[in-house]
């Protein structure tokens, strides 16, 4: 399985101090990895970027501390490393950090370059279907626990969105959210009728916390984690986040419409979350389109 942001181990991302180094260039090909290096580099990501893209560079290059910076060195490295598809997240993260070094004047040549990317397995990942979904709100114990599964599968919200929202970023009108997504943006979330019906109720019985389940990620991670032995199928945000898309292709809306109510950045992202849909999905929906002509 593909190493994602959420399923790396969260290190405390050092201070940034003053070093020794001092972004010298130079004109040899052989330069390694340093510790100073990798402070520079993470400062120069710092504006902007999210405290977990940064754990995400700091955790897979702290590992890499001492490769030279070669393409012989970058796959030594690569080929040593026995973590199945998670030696692609690595791999990503020195094709940064060898871009970032090549834009600054620390290596003469970009030795990502001449580096093959690593193939990873193809695996169908879980996704959440309407099936799933009726089990798992029946599975559920209180009516917190629903409500949130039950915006998952509408919305297909990220953990940090969903443990962020508040009370007035609802909108009733329109059944919308106001979430902030990576990248510190804003955006908007959908949801359906029936879930408000729940979030209504809900808050009449919660009262008006500062977030609306008073949950911080790591809490509706384990609840989901519960739910999961307890109905027999994998249950987190991002099988939840794929059953969203998934399901939204089945209806036949656009990998464009898909990705802007899911607020994605790009059409790739879509295409990578609906890899689930099979050729089975396709030919009730290929029938369904021509039964009505």
């Amino acid at each position: 399985m593909i190493l994602s942001h959420a399923r790396l181990p969260i290190p405390t991302l050092p201070q940034i101090q003053n070093t020794e180094y001092n972004n010298k260039k130079v004109n040899q090909v052989n330069q390694k990895l340093t510790n100073d290096m990798l402070d520079t580099f993470l400062a120069s990501r710092r504006q902007g970027m999210s405290k977990h893209t940064l754990l995400f560079y700091q955790r897979c290059l702290s590992k890499a501390i001492g490769i030279e910076l070669s393409p012989q060195g970058i796959n030594l490295f690569l080929a040593n490393l026995r973590c199945g598809n998670a030696k692609h997240s690595y791999f990503r993260a020195i094709r940064v950090f060898c871009n970032w070094s090549y834009k600054e004047g620390l290596v003469k040549d970009n030795p990502i370059d001449r580096v093959d990317t690593p193939i990873v397995a193809k695996k169908l990942l879980p996704s959440i279907t309407p099936e799933q979904f009726s089990l798992l709100i029946e599975a559920t114990d209180n009516l917190r626990d629903k409500c949130i599964v039950s915006l998952l599968f509408d919305s297909g919200l990220r953990l940090s969105e969903i443990a962020n929202i508040a009370p007035s970023n609802i909108d009733w009108d329109s059944n919308i959210l106001r979430v902030v997504v990576k990248g510190n943006r804003e955006a908007k979330a959908v949801f359906t009728p029936k879930t408000a019906t729940l979030l209504k109720t809900y808050l009449a019985n919660n009262g008006h916390n500062h977030t609306l389940f008073g949950m911080k990620p790591r809490g509706i991670q384990d609840m989901l984690s519960k739910l999961s032995v307890k109905v027999g199928f994998p249950s987190n945000a991002h099988s939840f986040r794929r059953g969203f898309a998934c399901n939204l292709h089945r209806k036949g809306l656009s990998t464009l419409s898909i990705m802007h109510l899911g607020r994605w950045s790009s059409l790739d992202m879509v295409q990578r979350y609906t890899k689930s849909i099979t050729f089975d999905d396709c030919l009730e929906l290929y029938q369904k389109v021509n039964s009505q002509s």
